[in-house]
Order: structure tokens, then C-alpha cells, then sequence
């Protein structure tokens, strides 16, 4: 079974629920899921994983800067990570405060590095968001992400 890496920052613990959340749906597929506060991630780590699901809060309408530090020092394993199935999420503060930005932020440093990322044709298109604490809505929605991902990497390995 696929082994995903639920990468997360949190300043108010929204986004670490949300990465929590995410967790239970992919292991809802068979998949492994663990998860990991940026802080504590390795860049190696990426390497481990069959899939990668990354979530951020959303400031001034992009990625947290511990995340997008975490991204930009990836560089050193650019290529490798080719083919490996990838989703985000986040969360914002307001409506219309950047979360789709956000989620769309991710998308593109996961696509640089070559990973496979599945839309969705009903509901959140790109990943999952958040205003403030998740609701039931998103957290059902956290969990369905998490099961897009579990599934396609199983279906992938």
C-alpha cells in the first residue's frame, strides 16, 4: 500500500485539524498516512513517500513562509520526486482572504517538481479550504481529499 506525507504549517491549529482530517481519508484507502509540522519535516523525507499532501494557512494571500521555505529548499531533490501523487489545502481567515490563492500556491510548487495532482470536478476543484476552524463541511471535505490521494497512489504503485 502508498505511503503519503501530510505536510502541514499552523500558527492557530485550523490547518493542523485540517492535516489531521486529511490523515483519516487516506487511511480510510489502505494507505499509510503520516504527518508532519514543517518544522519538523526533512527535506530526505520526501523521498520516502509515495504521496505528498501539503497544507498552509493563508497569508497576505499566498503559502505561510515556513512552507514556502521548505519548497524552495526542495531544489536539492528536483526530479526526484517525479510521478508522486500530490494535494493541498489551507486555511483563511475570511472568505475571499486568499485560500483558493493559496491552494493553487501549492499546486504549482508540487507540479514543478513533476507530482501528480487530481482535480476534482464537483466542490473544491484544486484542494480543500477552510474559514477559520473547520466545519463539518470541511472536514468531510479533508477526509474526501485524503482518500483522492490514498486511492491514486494505490492505484499508481
Amino acid at each position: 500500500m502508498a505511503k503519503i506525507l501530510v505536510v502541514y504549517y499552523s500558527r492557530t491549529g485550523h490547518t493542523g485539524q485540517m492535516a489531521e482530517e486529511v490523515a483519516v481519508g487516506v487511511r480510510s484507502t489502505g494507505a499509510e498516512a503520516d504527518l508532519c509540522e514543517v518544522s519538523s519535516c526533512t527535506l530526505e523525507q520526501l523521498l520516502d513517500y509515495d504521496g505528498i499532501i501539503v497544507g498552509s494557512p493563508t497569508y497576505y494571500g499566498i503559502t505561510a513562509g515556513p512552507i514556502k521555505d521548505f519548497f524552495d529548499r526542495s531544489v536539492v531533490h528536483h526530479g526526484k520526486l517525479e510521478g508522486k501523487v500530490g494535494g493541498a489545502f489551507a486555511s483563511a481567515g475570511v472568505l475571499g482572504g486568499g485560500s483558493e490563492t493559496t491552494v493553487m500556491s501549492i499546486v504549482q510548487m508540487l507540479l514543478v517538481h513533476g507530482m501528480i495532482v487530481q482535480g476534482q470536478a464537483r466542490g473544491n476543484h484544486y484542494g480543500v479550504v477552510s474559514i477559520g476552524k473547520p466545519d463539518e463541511t470541511a472536514i468531510e471535505e479533508c477526509r474526501q481529499l485524503g482518500k483522492r490521494v490514498g486511492k491514486l497512489a494505490n492505484k499508481l504503485l
